[in-house]
């Protein structure tokens, strides 16, 4: 039966170093969310509403501030590594526990491979973005082995040359608009704004690395909630900003167009450096958020260790740097078999239905909560069920297809592992 209480085996196993401060946790969030998703998602979204896409970004925003503020209460009552793993155990029970465990392992798995294919893709020319997409895989999976504080060093140095160059791309777009009459007027479809919703959401998702990072903060249930509203809060501003100033310099039409919008509009000035350095802050920023996944990737992998969803290997904590070592490391290879032998353009589709599912089991968590543990009133997390299912279902089929299966084959190996147990 579910329970409240911290997990049985958590005191029997090496426990995480609390070193994060709210400054620290806000950066891990802001590197998590401002990826190289918010230098690319903005065709696609054109593609699917126009001008719409505004819109579609204020339904992404409102499902990702339901979404966070049920990760933030949770993560305040279970302060532990785990994230919506560790919640939906504890208070739905083992099986929607590891349905968000594993759906936010196989999404974010494969969103890694893609963000070191994207900083490749910004960093070299064709010939050589495998090896160097491999070869930063490699790099941040053994800087995570290191210690948190590294990971929140490097994430600090990301974040920042990001926001410099999406400030950039904003002056540049509101300082070159479109004349009107190149607008495309929005067809009012709201299929398309839901759809858009769906796809901008994948740039949101990772305001709960804060939250599966929670064994490692100072402070938990003061901290984590303040850093998940905070971090959400300044990434929406700086989304909306961008994407006005993108749609209002390109127009709908060419920004549905553009494989690279803000290079896009960062050419629209005199200025020579400009795309230069946007390129550089989009290498930056998917750096940042695969650093970030791969560290959240692993503390949930320990999680699954402890109680036996995964293999007791991933279960060691380095007796020195205090992380899950073995964790970060089988991560990092992992995804770097992924970068190699797959080609991940069409997985941020199932990545995005492996990260609602999460998100659906954490907001389940959240009605389930006592009052006394409730930060936000339960209407919230009921709109984030509904949100979850909503933008889920309007996420394109093969895609919902994908994300499903590799789901099924989760469930199927969970399964089949308890049986085989069980008869010996």
């Amino acid at each position: 039966m579910p329970t409240t209480a911290p997990p049985a085996d958590d005191s029997a196993e090496p426990a995480l170093a609390r070193r994060l401060t709210l400054p620290d946790a806000i950066v891990i969030g802001l590197s998590s969310m401002i990826g190289a998703g918010v230098f690319a998602v903005w065709a696609p979204a054109a593609q699917a509403a126009g001008p719409g896409l505004l819109l579609g970004l204020l339904v992404a925003g409102a499902v990702a501030l339901c979404n966070a503020t049920s990760s933030a209460q949770l993560a305040a009552q279970f302060p532990h590594a785990g994230g919506s793993y560790l919640y939906g155990r504890q208070l739905l029970g083992e099986w929607p526990g590891f349905l968000a465990g594993w759906s936010f392992v196989v999404g974010k798995t494969a969103s890694s491979a893609a963000m070191a294919l994207t900083f490749s893709a910004y960093a070299v020319p064709t010939p050589w973005q495998k090896p160097v997409a491999v070869a930063a895989v490699v790099a941040l999976a053994v800087v995570n082995s290191l210690g948190v504080t590294r990971t929140v060093a490097m994430a600090r140095v990301s974040v920042t040359i990001a926001l410099v160059a999406l400030a950039v791309a904003a002056t540049i777009g509101f300082t070159h608009p479109l004349p009107t009459a190149r607008a495309m007027p929005w067809d009012g479809n709201p299929g398309g704004v839901l759809q858009s919703a769906g796809l901008l959401f994948f740039a949101f998702a990772g305001y709960a690395r804060i939250a599966t990072l929670g064994e490692e903060v100072v402070e938990p249930a003061r901290t984590i909630p303040r850093a998940v509203a905070i971090s959400l809060a300044l990434v929406l501003v700086a989304y909306l900003t961008v994407g006005l100033a993108a749609l209002g310099s390109l127009g709908a039409p060419a920004l549905a167009a553009s494989t690279a919008p803000l290079a896009d509009v960062s050419a629209l000035a005199s200025w020579g450096w400009a795309v230069p350095l946007v390129s550089i802050g989009a290498a930056a920023a998917a750096l940042g958020a695969l650093l970030a996944m791969i560290a959240g990737i692993g503390r949930t992998s320990l999680a699954m260790a402890r109680t036996g969803d995964l293999p007791g290997w991933f279960g060691a904590v380095h007796p020195r740097f205090g992380v899950p070592h073995r964790a970060e490391l089988g991560v990092g290879a992992v995804v770097a078999a992924l970068v190699v032998l797959t080609d991940l353009r069409g997985a941020i589709g199932f990545s995005s239905v492996g990260v609602l599912l999460y998100y659906l089991v954490a907001n389940a968590a959240a009605l389930r909560q006592a009052a006394e543990n409730r930060l936000y009133p339960r209407l919230l997390a009921a709109l984030g069920v509904v949100g979850c299912v909503v933008v889920m279902a309007s996420l394109p089929t093969d895609s919902v297809v994908a994300g499903l299966t590799m789901v099924a084959a989760g469930v199927g190996y969970r399964w089949a592992r308890r049986h085989l147990t069980r008869h010996r």
